[in-house]
């Protein structure tokens, strides 16, 4: 079954556009089981790993929508990932709080710009999910401009892991995963070279963060979003740049299960947003990228 969006937005508060699938209907998880353990020890956790029908369920409780997916770092890692289609059809059946996006390991070269197309053409997935650190490739690299032209063809969002990385933290050598290769500003260069292409930078990109709010302000086709990190947090001069400069692009997410959502909002409402730009946080924002209402 072909996803298609069914989300009233009268009926939900906000848009969560960052949640990880990190278990499959059948029990198998994502990443390696010492990833999963550490992860859960930095970010203290809970319920690391629910399944998709699971989260539905609770989003709807909660009265909000989410942006689900997976990260495919199967060269990187020897590890199979949560298969996107199943992520897709999960959303399909449950489409009136769920909006599927796909993730391509794209180190599979022309694979993986093949399984992109059908993964929007067959499946309905409205996004990608990348993360260079895990997957172990310089997104500024041309080798993979293909994928960002087959993308931006398909007019869906990229949206990558930037800054601070909590998968392998704590581990000896980060389990083998380099920082280096989610600065945000390797990504200038491909939301300049592919000016259609909606590029997210994902969560605070500290320590880089003067650099994502620097690429934001230049380039109308570059998002932040604040998942990851609790808004008591955010650095001062995120928040002064989500007020005064690049409002209109900037997204609520929270990085369940990692964080609550519920979590994350009850710290935004005191937060120094300004009244005028916290509905478009929330939910207006993620609306208007995604094609809903």
């Amino acid at each position: 079954m072909r996803y298609e969006p069914n989300i009233r937005l009268d009926s939900i508060s906000a848009i969560d556009v960052h949640v990880h699938i990190e278990c499959s209907d059948h029990g198998v998880l994502s990443l390696p089981d010492p990833l999963i353990e550490a992860s859960s020890k930095y970010f203290k956790s809970g319920d690391r790993t629910p399944n998709l029908d699971l989260i539905a369920d609770r989003y709807r409780e909660w009265g909000l929508a989410a942006v689900v997916f997976t990260v495919d770092a199967e060269t990187n890692l020897r590890h199979k990932p949560v298969s996107s289609e199943e992520i897709a059809a999960g959303a399909a059946r449950n489409n009136d709080v769920l909006i599927p996006f796909g993730s391509v390991d794209p180190r599979q070269g022309e694979s993986a710009v093949g399984r992109a197309r059908k993964l929007v053409t067959e499946h309905g997935v409205r996004g990608f999910k990348f993360h260079p650190s895990v997957q172990g490739f310089d997104p500024s690299d041309q080798g993979y401009y293909p994928l960002y032209e087959a993308l931006q063809e398909l007019g869906v969002a990229a949206l990558f892991h930037t800054g601070q990385n909590g998968i392998g933290a704590g581990m000896p050598g980060g389990f083998g995963i380099k920082l280096a290769y989610s600065n945000p500003l390797l990504l200038d260069a491909v939301a300049a070279d592919f000016p259609d292409l909606q590029v997210i930078l994902a969560h605070p990109s500290v320590p880089w963060q003067d650099e994502a709010n620097s690429i934001a302000t230049h380039k109308s086709n570059v998002w932040i979003d604040l998942s990851g990190w609790s808004p008591k947090y955010f650095p001062e001069s995120l928040v002064k740049g989500a007020n005064r400069r690049f409002g209109d692009r900037v997204l609520f997410g929270s990085d369940y299960p990692l964080i609550q959502p519920t979590t994350w909002l009850t710290a935004f409402a005191e937060a120094p947003f300004v009244d005028e730009v916290r509905p478009k946080i929330l939910k207006d924002n993620a609306a208007r990228l995604l094609g809903l209402g």
